[in-house]
């Protein structure tokens, strides 16, 4: 699949307009993880944020040094590190491949320039990256709940 349409896909940046995804797409590099290899280690640095193009990912809690919960995960057209762009530029989870998965990466330093001189850009990006946060942080909470659609 080409660039501009995984990112067309993608929720986290549906608002940018075809100029502004075809910048954003200049800065991708398309990448294939395979099943058990990791795309950030928790409280390490995170270099690259990631479009999930086809695949599917794990996002693990490290509870101690042989212990780790699978707390959600993320699949096509998702975004995954963002912790890249965001200072400390430190991984929160631990974010693994449970299938062969094809992404396309950003260096977070250099989409970060991109998101300051390109303030339009920016502003459509980190509102995007906002309601990622937002949104596995609200499951988080039901998932910590227990709480079910049954309910």
């Amino acid at each position: 699949m080409e660039k501009l349409e995984v990112l067309k896909r993608c929720a986290a940046v549906k608002d940018l307009d075809e100029k502004q995804l075809q910048v954003l797409a200049d800065l991708a590099t398309s990448e294939t993880f395979q099943v058990g290899e990791t795309l950030g280690r928790q409280g390490r640095t995170a270099e690259k944020v990631y479009i999930i193009e086809d695949g599917l990912v794990g996002i693990y809690l490290e509870l101690g040094p042989m212990t780790h919960r699978q707390i959600q995960s993320a699949a096509s057209f998702e975004l995954v590190g963002w912790s890249a762009m965001l200072p400390p530029y430190r991984m929160y989870t631990t974010v693994m491949a449970i299938e062969t998965t094809r992404v396309l990466s950003f260096e977070g330093k250099a989409l970060s320039k991109l998101c300051q001189t390109h303030p339009p850009i920016g502003c459509k990006v980190h509102r995007g990256m906002a309601a990622t946060i937002a949104s596995r942080l609200n499951n988080a909470y039901v998932q910590l709940m227990g709480v079910s659609s049954s309910d």
